[in-house]
C-alpha cells in the first residue's frame, strides 16, 4: 500500500491481517490522494487536513517528498485537535501519538507515516512486520502487477492481501499461475458514538482512537470480509 498519513480503520485492518505490510514508497506521488491529507470530526462534520510538502510533484516518487511544516502549523494542528477532542474519553492517551508524529522536521513524509504507522500498531498490538518497497526489492523498472507479483515472489508469499479498490488492478488468475492466491480486503461499517453528533463514517485513525477504547478498536480490526 502506498503510506497514508493517519489512515482510515481499513488501513489498519490491511496491516493486521497480514504477516508482513509492505509500504509502496517508491511510485509516484499523487497529488491531492490521501498521501498527506486525512479527514477529522470538526463541529460535527468531517474536515480535511492537509500537511505541507516541500516541492511536492507527481514527477517525484513519494520517499523523495520532504515534509514542510513548521512551529506554527503544528501547533494550529494540535490546537485543532484539541478544540474537537479535548472532551473525547481517549483524548489524553492519543494525543501524545499526534504529538510524536509530528514531532521530526525535514523528513520525508513516507517516514513520518511508517513512524506513525508503527506508533499506532504499537498503541493496538498489532506485530505485524512492516517494511519499504525502496529499502529492499530492487524492481522499480517492473510496473503495476508485475511489480507486486515479484515482490511477492521475492518473500515467497503464498498469499496476496489487496484493499477492494483492487478488484479493477489485479487478476487473480495470474497470481494462482505464480502458486499465490489473491484476496481483497472489504470493510465492514464501523459505528460508534462521536459525542452527541450524527455518525459520520471513514474519518482517520485518530477519530477512532479518540472515541473508541482499545478494546473496541480491536473488535474493529476484525470488522471485514476477505473476498
Amino acid at each position: 500500500m502506498q503510506p497514508y498519513i493517519f489512515p482510515y480503520i481499513g488501513y489498519f485492518q490491511l496491516i493486521n491481517a497480514v504477516d508482513k505490510f509492505i509500504i509502496y514508497d517508491d511510485v509516484n506521488y499523487i497529488n491531492k490522494g490521501w498521501i498527506n491529507r486525512n479527514r477529522i470530526l470538526v463541529n460535527g462534520k468531517d474536515s480535511l487536513f492537509t500537511i505541507p510538502l516541500k516541492e511536492a510533484s507527481q514527477n517525484k516518487l513519494i520517499n523523495e517528498i520532504v515534509v514542510n511544516w513548521d512551529e506554527s502549523w503544528k501547533n494550529k494542528f494540535l490546537k485543532t485537535i484539541e478544540q474537537s477532542y479535548k472532551k473525547a474519553p481517549f483524548y489524553l492517551d492519543i494525543l501524545p501519538l499526534i504529538e510524536k508524529t509530528i514531532s521530526i522536521n525535514h523528513t520525508a513524509i513516507s517516514e513520518i507515516i511508517t513512524l506513525n504507522l508503527k506508533l499506532v500498531n504499537e498503541y493496538l498490538d498489532i506485530n505485524t512486520e512492516i517494511v519499504s518497497s525502496s529499502s529492499i526489492y530492487n524492481n522499480t523498472h517492473l510496473k503495476a502487477q508485475d511489480r507486486i507479483i515479484d515482490i511477492c515472489l521475492q518473500e515467497k508469499a503464498t498469499t496476496y492481501i489487496n484493499p477492494i479498490g483492487g478488484l479493477e488492478l489485479y487478476d487473480k488468475s495470474v497470481f494462482k499461475n505464480q502458486d499465490m492466491a489473491l484476496f481483497f480486503i472489504k470493510s465492514k461499517a464501523c459505528t460508534y458514538k462521536q459525542f452527541k453528533n450524527e455518525f459520520v463514517p471513514w474519518l482517520s485513525i485518530i477519530d477512532v482512537l479518540m472515541f473508541c477504547s482499545k478494546t473496541e478498536v480491536k473488535e474493529y480490526l476484525n470488522n471485514f470480509e476477505l473476498v
